[in-house]
């Protein structure tokens, strides 16, 4: 399981470690930080348990193609939009503001999405600046929605209906995933690195549903909440480790001879382990096996659904960033 006390582990090449106690001015955001919820949450496990039998084929090696180019700055667009958000301008707390708020951010955030899939390239890891900022500004409401569960019920109210069954899907999952957490005090340090190319990953899902019948919506959902794609790169002090965060018995038995932390050879394991499980037949029996908390499945299962609802959530999802939870309050690590 993956504990409250994040491990500092050494960093490698292409990997940038987040002191918290230095300033940081490059993308990765460097601040003091206790505990955390890393990714969606921090303090989630891995695979937990190594019964059942393993696939005995060993994964193939990720393709030098699919190296990870580099964060550090996306993509200017070419399409003139209205003023994108600041990343650092206050969240409206008046439900009809914070409502027509959200209804414009996402109507943009459609339109960016659907020009980086056209005109861009996501299989080269450089999400253009429109999606980049919509999406932590999407992210950034749904974090404050989930803690004033007031503001949001009144804001919901004034959405059209698909929106706010959208909004309480990543509202709910998100204040599901809080519940998990428990803030600390002091000092701590977390490893971050870039993810690989969204259609990279999506590549990786897709051929794991072929081999295993496990739907890549699932798997890119536990991976999301994770580790953020593979963002985080810091072990448990469990020892649960990798891109999808598996104690090295479960490794042994569902790794099938593979890097724990290659993103191809943990996807493969990882939906090695949900079959043996129990999905795709049982998927929520499926998902508390490999993490025992109800809030958990709930979370995971709230956030495939809307990636199935519609892919552009997934493409989202890719670009939001990752927090830690503090005594005094959220800090984001990486953006701009």
């Amino acid at each position: 399981m993956r504990d409250q006390r994040a491990e500092v582990a050494r960093s490698r090449p292409n990997e940038e470690t987040v002191p918290a106690t230095s300033l940081w001015t490059g993308r990765w955001r460097g601040r003091p930080v206790a505990a955390a919820l890393v990714g969606l949450a921090v303090a989630l496990s891995g695979c937990a348990g190594s019964s059942g039998a393993a696939s005995s084929v060993a994964p193939r090696r990720t393709a030098p193609s699919e190296a990870v180019p580099s964060e550090a700055a996306p993509e200017p667009s070419a399409t003139p939009r209205p003023a994108l958000p600041d990343p650092k301008a206050a969240i409206p707390k008046d439900p009809a503001k914070l409502a027509r708020s959200l209804t414009g951010t996402i109507a943009e955030l459609r339109g960016a999405i659907d020009d980086w899939i056209r005109d861009g390239d996501p299989g080269k890891g450089r999400p253009p600046e429109p999606v980049v900022l919509l999406t932590l500004q999407q992210q950034r409401v749904y974090r404050f929605l989930a803690r004033n569960p007031e503001v949001a019920s009144r804001t919901y109210a004034r959405l059209s209906k698909s929106l706010a069954a959208q909004t309480k899907d990543n509202v709910t999952a998100i204040r599901n995933l809080l519940s998990l957490v428990h803030p600390i005090s002091g000092s701590a340090k977390f490893r971050v690195k870039p993810a690989k190319p969204a259609d990279v990953l999506l590549g990786h899902f897709k051929y794991a549903e072929r081999r295993f019948g496990v739907d890549w919506e699932i798997l890119a959902a536990v991976m999301f909440v994770e580790t953020k794609f593979g963002r985080v790169r810091s072990p448990s002090h469990t020892g649960a480790k990798g891109p999808m965060q598996f104690m090295p018995g479960t490794w042994a038995a569902y790794g099938m001879g593979g890097d724990i932390q290659d993103t191809r050879d943990a996807l493969l394991a990882a939906a090695n382990y949900l079959r043996a499980s129990g999905a795709p037949r049982d998927y929520r029996r499926a998902l508390y096996a490999y993490n025992h908390s109800w809030a958990y499945v709930d979370a995971v299962q709230l956030h495939a659904r809307q990636i199935k609802r519609d892919i552009r959530n997934y493409y989202a999802y890719y670009n939001w960033q990752v927090y830690v939870v503090t005594t005094n309050g959220d800090r984001r690590l990486t953006g701009p």
